[in-house]
């Protein structure tokens, strides 16, 4: 399992990701990269919840600390 740093280089590597201590199934973080039809300019990271939807993600300091973070299925 790795730290945060890992986290973001999958992300940024095409990867999904979640943290192993997350309670929800089916969690998971993912990299949106703006391209000609986007409506936003910079890239960000989004999640997808227990409920399958998908919003942008805010970085929590127990997440960013935490050393528990793998590649989501």
């Amino acid at each position: 399992m790795q730290g945060i740093g890992w986290a973001v280089k999958a992300m940024q590597d095409g990867n999904k990701v979640r943290r192993a201590g997350w309670n929800g199934k089916g969690m998971w973080l993912a990299l949106q990269v703006p391209d000609e039809n986007s409506k936003m300019g910079h890239m960000y990271v989004y999640l997808c919840g227990a409920d399958s939807k998908l919003i942008p993600w805010n970085c929590s300091q127990a997440d960013l600390l935490a050393t528990d973070w793998e590649l989501a299925e």
